[in-house]
């Protein structure tokens, strides 16, 4: 049985929640895989900042994951004719292993259909992401950013 989600565009009332709800749902999974301890964030105490969220919003299409007029998540897309690239996608914790991302990801596909190569980027540590995009929506990894590496 597939998930009944929607896609709304984020209005403007929505965007420091959204903020709020992206930084949560990142620093959930660091906590997940690192616990209190850690030392991956852009700023103070989180995995993704506030900045980095705001121009993603700014320069590209946001939208809410909505469930039963719920929102359970977000994403943010680039598109710039056959090639589209996804920004950022999350899904509150509490909404986790319903489906709910895939659903988002395959009614995405279905409004940009003139989209035939998409990209991302997901943090190496994030193997619950990286599981997502390759076994279930079919990205395939080409490259591996290791930072730490001289």
């Amino acid at each position: 049985m597939q998930t009944k989600i929607s896609l709304v565009p984020l209005q403007d009332d929505d965007r420091e929640q959204f903020i709020r709800d992206n930084q949560d749902a990142f620093n959930y999974g660091a906590m997940e895989e690192f616990g209190l301890r850690d030392n991956h964030f852009e700023e103070d105490g989180e995995i993704i900042s506030r900045s980095t969220i705001e121009e993603s919003i700014d320069h590209g299409i946001a939208y809410r994951i909505m469930l039963d007029n719920q929102p359970v998540g977000g994403l943010i897309l680039k598109i710039d004719g056959s090639h589209g690239e996804l920004e950022i996608l999350f899904v509150s914790p509490h909404a986790h292993s319903k489906g709910i991302g895939y659903t988002a990801w395959c009614a995405v596909e279905e409004l940009y259909p003139q989209v035939k190569v998409w990209q991302t980027v997901t943090p190496y540590f994030e193997k619950r992401n990286i599981h997502f995009y390759v076994n279930r929506c079919g990205f395939h990894i080409v490259e591996f950013y290791n930072a730490h590496r001289q």
